[in-house]
């Protein structure tokens, strides 16, 4: 059966792609929505030039969904459709995704890909979100907080290294793996990589309610 991976370049989708390979099982293209105007992966604000460095050093072909902002959910699932009736979506019979906890997405996402015959999985389900925080960074994952929800959590942790050190920092109620949208990572170095990805941190700004550090190619950052 032919898998595609819901992919955000943040932590939880690293930890689904690392169990379905554990699994014996290799999606054939990594499925994200990006906004159109701004060339960011849509919620996590992160740079789409980072999105493919990342699909390079997985060795798995990135499919892109533009999306525009603010984007009705209407278009959103219209263009979810015509992403998956085209190749190389269109030969996939099951969609991985890396949710933890939520029952109402998982319910949505199920009922989405039903009429197509196509399965959801979800390969890290149900697993203790701070036990699984430890193993993340056990396993040699490195990660950076790119955007923040500051009614949840200080401003100041944009930016920072998702490491024990930010672990420890949480304030109670926070999610070690930000499940409930307080905070979103970008995974640049791990097991499922070939190699790690070079990067920096950039401008910290706020914008439609959200912090967001701008994470730049090493190079770029330096010039």
């Amino acid at each position: 059966m032919s898998l595609a991976l819901a992919w955000s370049g943040g932590k939880d989708s690293a930890l689904a792609l690392r169990a379905l390979r554990a699994a014996g099982r290799e999606p054939r293209a990594l499925l994200t929505t990006v906004t159109e105007g701004v060339d960011r992966i849509s919620i996590h604000g992160v740079r789409r030039e980072l999105l493919h460095a990342q699909a390079a050093a997985l060795g798995i072909e990135p499919v892109e969904v533009r999306i525009p902002l603010p984007c009705p959910n209407e278009v959103y699932e219209a263009r979810m459709e015509e992403a998956l009736a085209r190749p190389p979506l269109d030969a996939v019979t099951e969609v991985a995704f890396g949710d933890l906890f939520l029952e109402d997405i998982r319910a949505y996402r199920e009922q989405r890909l039903a009429p197509s015959g196509r399965s959801a999985l979800f390969p890290v389900w149900g697993r203790d979100t701070a036990a699984l925080a430890r193993e993340f960074l056990a396993a040699g994952f490195r990660a950076i907080v790119a955007t923040v929800d500051p009614r949840h959590l200080d401003p100041s942790f944009a930016g920072r290294a998702y490491d024990e050190a930010l672990l420890a920092d949480l304030p109670a109620g926070v999610d070690p793996c930000g499940e409930n949208g307080e905070f979103h990572t970008f995974v640049h170095a791990g097991p499922v990589f070939g190699a790690p990805i070079a990067v920096e941190t950039g401008a910290v700004v706020e914008r439609d309610g959200f912090v967001y550090c701008d994470i730049l190619p090493a190079a770029a950052a330096v010039a």
